[in-house]
C-alpha cells in the first residue's frame, strides 16, 4: 500500500507567466518585507502591552466597577430594599388584605346571599306569570296569525301565477327571439371582423420585429461580439495571469518576510540578552546575591535576634508590672473591705460505697451484734 500522496500536477503555464513571475516576486518582496517586520514588531508590542498593562488594568477596572456600581446596589438591595419590601408587604397585609377579607366575609357575602334570595323569588314570580299568563296568550296570537297567513298565502299564489304568465309572454319570449335572430348574427359578424383585424396587426408587428431584430443584430450584437472575442477576452486573460501572479507573489513574499522577520527578531533578542540580560544576571548572581547573604548574616539576623530579645524582655517587664499592680489592688481592697468571705468547700466526689460483707459481720436482724 502506497502511503505517499501522489504529486499534484500543475497546469501548464505559458511564457507570459514565467516571464513576469521573478520580477514581480522580487518587487513585491522588497515592498512587503518592511510591512511584515513592522507588523511583527507591533504584534510583539501588543502582546507585551496586553500581558503587562491592558490585562492588569482591565482587572483593576473590573474590580473598581464592581466596587463602585455592583456592590453598592447589592448592599442597597439586600439591606434596604428587601427589608423595606417585607415591612411594606406585612403592613399591606395588615391594613388592606385582612380588612378586605373581613369585609368580604362578614358584609358582602351576607348581602350577596340576600340579593340572590330576592332575585330567586322575583324569578319564580316571573316564571309563574310566563307559564300561566303569557304562554296561553302567545298561543292564541300564534293561532290567529297562522289563519291570517294562510289567507294571504292563497292570495299571493294567485297573484304570482298571473304576474309570471305576463312576464313570460311580454318579456322572456320577445327577448329570446331578439337574441336568436338579431344579436347572435351581429355578434358573429363582429367577432369575424375582429379576428381578421388581429391577424393583420400580427403580420404587421411580426414584420416590424424581424426588421428591428436584424437591424439590432447587425448594428449592435455583431460589433459587441467581435469586441468581446478579439479584444476583451485576450486582455482579461493577460490581466488574470498578472493578478494571479501578483497574488501568489504577495503570499510568497509574506511568508519569506515572516521568516526574515523571525530571524531578525531572534538576532535582536539574542543581542539584547547578551548585552543586557546576561550582565544583569551575572551581577545579580555573582555580586548582589553574596552581598545580600553577607548583609543577612551580619546585620539582619543579629538585628532580628536583638529585636526578639528586646520584645521578650519588654513582655516580661509588662507581665511583672501587671502582677505588681494586681497585687497592690488586692492589698488596697483587703485594707478597705477586709478579707473576703471564703466559700464553703463542697465535696464534688461521689459518696463512698458501703463496706463489703465479711465473715464477722451480718446484714440480717437475727445475726446482728
Amino acid at each position: 500500500m502506497d502511503l505517499e500522496k501522489p504529486p499534484v500536477q500543475q497546469p501548464p503555464e505559458g511564457c507570459l507567466a514565467v516571464a513576469i513571475r521573478i520580477p514581480v516576486r522580487i518587487v513585491v518582496l522588497v515592498l512587503v518585507l518592511p510591512v511584515r517586520m513592522v507588523w511583527d514588531a507591533l504584534a510583539v508590542a501588543g502582546r507585551f502591552l496586553d500581558d503587562t498593562v491592558f490585562r492588569p488594568l482591565g482587572r483593576a477596572l473590573l474590580w473598581l466597577g464592581r466596587a463602585v456600581f455592583v456592590w453598592p446596589f447589592v448592599a442597597l438591595w439586600r439591606y434596604v430594599v428587601v427589608p423595606v419590601g417585607r415591612a411594606l408587604a406585612r403592613l399591606g397585609n395588615v391594613l388592606v388584605v385582612v380588612p378586605c377579607g373581613w369585609l368580604y366575609r362578614y358584609v358582602l357575602t351576607p348581602v350577596g346571599q340576600g340579593i340572590a334570595w330576592v332575585a330567586r323569588g322575583i324569578g319564580a314570580g316571573l316564571a309563574w306569570v310566563y307559564a300561566r299568563v303569557l304562554t296561553p296568550v302567545g298561543h292564541g296570537i300564534m293561532w290567529l296569525l297562522k289563519g291570517i297567513g294562510a289567507v294571504f298565502a292563497a292570495l299571493g299564489i294567485g297573484v304570482y301565477t298571473a304576474v309570471a304568465w305576463l312576464v313570460r309572454h311580454l318579456v322572456v319570449v320577445p327577448a329570446r327571439w331578439l337574441y336568436e335572430w338579431v344579436l347572435a348574427p351581429v355578434g358573429r359578424a363582429v367577432a369575424w371582423c375582429a379576428k381578421g383585424l388581429v391577424r393583420l396587426l400580427g403580420v404587421i408587428v411580426t414584420g416590424i420585429g424581424v426588421a428591428l431584430y436584424w437591424t439590432a443584430r447587425i448594428l449592435l450584437v455583431l460589433p459587441a461580439l467581435a469586441l468581446w472575442r478579439w479584444v476583451l477576452v485576450p486582455v482579461g486573460r493577460v490581466l488574470a495571469v498578472i493578478g494571479r501572479e501578483v497574488g501568489a507573489a504577495l503570499g510568497h513574499a509574506w511568508r519569506v518576510a515572516g521568516h526574515i522577520s523571525l530571524a531578525v527578531g531572534r538576532f535582536l533578542g539574542t543581542l539584547f540578552r547578551w548585552i543586557f540580560v546576561e550582565p544583569v544576571r551575572w551581577v545579580y548572581r555573582s555580586v548582589l546575591t553574596p552581598l545580600g547573604h553577607v548583609v543577612r548574616d551580619t546585620v539582619l539576623r543579629p538585628a532580628a535576634e536583638a529585636a526578639r530579645a528586646v520584645g521578650r524582655t519588654t513582655r516580661q517587664a509588662l507581665a511583672s508590672a501587671r502582677a505588681s499592680v494586681r497585687q497592690a489592688r488586692a492589698d488596697v481592697r483587703r485594707m478597705l473591705f477586709g478579707e473576703p468571705r471564703q466559700r464553703e468547700a463542697v465535696a464534688r466526689r461521689e459518696p463512698a460505697a458501703a463496706g463489703t460483707r465479711t465473715l464477722g459481720s451480718s446484714t440480717t436482724a437475727l445475726t446482728k451484734d
